[in-house]
């Protein structure tokens, strides 16, 4: 899997995600979204990918905060949160990330994922377990390529 980061994942840009996606600041959606949407205008793709939020996220957050920063974008959403509540990566160590099971399920029939070329998308790439579990799912279903870009690494 090849990853590509826009910026890197420092004092700063922890403070962002705190204030975003933690704190809840849906005005900060619009910081990065040119650059982001910039980037994935120059992606050779089929379809765009947010990584997923749980329902858990979606009612207590109340947004899914790639959707935010992916705004006027065509998105979809053919992913979802197999389990009801997925934990924040943020809450567990290198060796707990790199040990999860399969947090992804498909939303639609494989039949539209075949042969399409994926880009999908992150706010944050830590351990790329996230990444690796989508983009496997995604090439179980059929995908022919399945690229793989985020805010910060």
């Amino acid at each position: 899997m090849k990853h590509r980061a826009l910026y890197q994942y420092n004092d700063v840009m922890k403070h962002y995600m705190q204030q975003y996606k933690f704190n809840g600041d849906y005005l900060l959606k619009g910081v990065f979204n040119h650059d982001l949407i910039q980037l994935i205008d120059n992606i050779d793709k089929d379809i765009v990918v947010p990584i997923p939020v749980s329902h858990y996220t979606m009612q207590t957050r109340g947004f899914n905060q790639v959707v935010g920063m992916l705004d006027g974008q065509t998105l979809s959403d053919i992913l979802s949160i197999a389990a009801s509540k997925k934990d924040h990566q943020s809450q567990f160590g290198r060796r707990e990330r790199m040990n999860r099971q399969q947090p992804f399920a498909l939303n639609v029939s494989s039949q539209l994922i075949v042969g399409q070329r994926i880009l999908l998308v992150d706010d944050v790439y830590t351990t790329g377990n996230t990444m690796y579990h989508a983009a496997n799912l995604l090439y179980q279903a059929g995908a022919k390529t399945v690229k793989i870009i985020s805010l910060a690494r």
